[in-house]
């Protein structure tokens, strides 16, 4: 008999700059559910509220968006998010996995009811379309 696959919690980030967006969701409902936009200067200080989030959602696994022109080619945005993603597994030495976002920031921002909390919800989007493409 194969064995069962253990259901996984996965915490999403859409990573920018200026701010960092937080989803969760899990491989049961393949849903992703925004929970944060942090706004935060300093990495330290961005890291230390992303523990406390690691801490109270208790993830198996970690996501990031990846941002590329629309054609697929890296650009300056593309190198951040990886660094940013390689942090994550440093510090807290969960999996990180990325997913390409090209889009997912332009199928909000159409969108007035989900402009209020953009980078969250597109974390949302994120780790949805993380659990589809690992279907």
């Amino acid at each position: 008999m194969p064995e069962a696959k253990k259901d996984l919690t996965v915490m999403a980030f859409d990573y920018g700059t200026r701010r960092i967006g937080v989803a969760i969701g899990n491989t049961v409902t393949k849903a992703g559910q925004p929970i944060q936009t942090i706004a935060e200067n300093g990495d330290d200080t961005r890291f230390r509220l992303i523990e406390a989030l690691i801490q109270e959602w208790q993830p198996d696994q970690l996501v990031v968006g990846l941002p590329c022109h629309p054609d697929g080619v890296p650009h300056e945005m593309t190198a951040k998010a990886k660094r940013f993603g390689n942090q994550l597994h440093g510090r807290f030495h969960l999996p990180v996995d990325w997913v390409d976002e090209r889009y997912t920031s332009a199928i909000l921002e159409g969108n007035p009811e989900m402009r209020d909390n953009l980078d969250a919800q597109s974390a949302a989007l994120i780790l949805e379309q993380y659990f589809h493409e690992k279907n």
